[in-house]
């Protein structure tokens, strides 16, 4: 089974052990939500412990594959386009994985776009909670 149908299927589980050996350890993630990328495998696999609890009713809904520039080195790689549907907080959204394979085949690299813009609102909200909850990143300020 090729990569993007093992990430689809490892998703849809919820499994995020067969989600860890997708992924290289200098992976990166490009979220809707941050303007830094997450970086490396444990910060990776952290949010996405929160995010398959964030996202509800979440099913891939097509398969795009071809190449695409990698951000960290400007080489082509192989990849993947995963459109899905989901609700986040009773708003629903669309979105696309975009993932970026090694010569090993596991993902180094992956971007997630997604609208309408309260949409990307209610997903950063939740997102930022669950990180919080989980003691991955600290409680923002209160004012």
């Amino acid at each position: 089974m090729e990569t993007a149908e093992r990430f689809r299927a490892a998703v849809e589980k919820r499994d995020l052990a067969a989600l860890d050996d997708l992924f290289t350890e200098d992976i990166r993630l490009y979220s809707p939500v941050k303007f830094t990328p997450f970086e490396g495998k444990q910060a990776v696999l952290g949010l996405f412990g929160v995010l398959l609890r964030v996202f509800g009713d979440l099913r891939y809904i097509g398969y795009f594959e071809g190449a695409a520039e990698t951000s960290t080195d400007g080489e082509p790689l192989p990849g993947a386009i995963l459109p899905f549907r989901a609700t986040v907080d009773g708003k629903q959204v669309h979105g696309i994985d975009l993932l970026q394979f090694d010569e090993a085949g596991r993902v180094r690299e992956f971007t997630v776009m997604v609208r309408p813009q309260s949409a990307v609102q209610a997903l950063g909200q939740a997102v930022l909670a669950g990180l919080v909850a989980d003691g991955l990143v600290p409680a923002p300020p209160t004012a």
